[in-house]
């Protein structure tokens, strides 16, 4: 049984609508989705901020929206009716959407990597594409030297990141073990540099979090469908954003770029500024690094290894 699940921008299909989103509780795989264009869109915000009861005919005219008070159902032609209860729509809807001077205001757009011209629509083959995918300049594919050569990078420069390399960084956060493979974790891909200068003082004033690029990793427990409790569900969730976070890094690094990881954070405003109700875990901040450093001395494995 698909239970509505979320508001999002589009992935692939219409640049100026938006998709609704329909999940299988017990397979994390499974969605239906249905496609709004720019006017359908506007037609169930009107509806919806108004709190009015009627049918919308989508633009295509391959179905329709039937807005009561209790419930509204989704009518595609030749596909499955889908039904959600009114209110959650609108509180979900209204949420993602905002209105400026009549216009009907997609508030976050869901990112689009480079390679998503070739591999449309199939699950993993787009990942795999990314991570695989013929690069122009040569990478570090040594594991082991990544992770010994791997610094704090607290001056960047100015050069921007490529696109290749911002998509295979995400696609490494994709990759991270989490919980029951549920990915209890979201991450905010910030572009807006008004936004990463909101950014600093809530990072205790750091200025190098205003970087070429930034991301906040931020904790989903309700994506955790396991029969635990609550604060166990908290526990996994950011274990997973730890995870993605980490994962990241390291691409970075692997990419021959800069980075660090910024956990002394004030969650309120991290929030506030990327305008989120879930808690963040850490900010990455990658770049090109103005000089690159060598790595300290750590301690002896002797020291750090116990043996029970």
């Amino acid at each position: 049984m698909y239970e509505f699940s979320k508001v999002d921008y589009p992935y692939i299909k219409k640049e100026n609508g938006c998709r609704l989103v329909w999940a299988d509780p017990q397979d994390n795989d499974k969605e239906k989705v249905i496609y709004l264009t720019e006017d359908d869109l506007s037609n169930l915000h009107s509806m919806l901020s108004q709190k009015a009861m009627g049918r919308i005919t989508l633009e295509d005219n391959a179905g329709s929206i039937i807005v009561n008070e209790e419930n509204t159902d989704f009518n595609i032609k030749g596909g499955q009716s889908l039904s959600v209860k009114t209110k959650l729509l609108a509180e979900k809807f209204l949420k993602f959407i905002e209105e400026q001077e009549g216009k009907v205001i997609i508030k976050c757009k869901e990112y689009n990597p480079t390679q998503h011209q070739q591999i449309e629509d199939v699950k993993n083959k787009l990942l795999s594409a990314i991570l695989i995918a013929e690069t122009k300049e040569s990478l570090d594919t040594d594991l082991f030297h990544v992770i010994a050569t791997r610094r704090s990078t607290r001056k960047f420069a100015t050069k921007p990141i490529e696109d290749w390399k911002i998509d295979k960084i995400l696609a490494a956060a994709d990759t991270a073990p989490t919980a029951g493979n549920f990915q209890g974790f979201e991450v905010f891909y910030i572009k807006d540099p008004k936004i990463k200068e909101k950014l600093v003082p809530a990072a205790n004033n750091q200025p190098y979090v205003n970087a070429p690029l930034v991301l906040a990793f931020c904790k989903n427990p309700s994506r955790v469908k396991l029969n635990f409790p609550p604060e166990v569900l908290k526990k996994f969730a950011i274990q997973d954003a730890t995870l993605a976070c980490a994962y990241s890094q390291l691409a970075a690094s692997a990419l021959g770029l800069g980075s660090i990881w910024i956990g002394m954070i004030d969650e309120e405003k991290v929030m506030e500024a990327i305008g989120t109700n879930l808690r963040p875990s850490s900010i990455l901040c990658i770049g090109y690094p103005v000089q690159k450093r060598n790595p300290k001395p750590r301690r002896s494995l002797k020291d750090l290894i116990h043996v029970v």
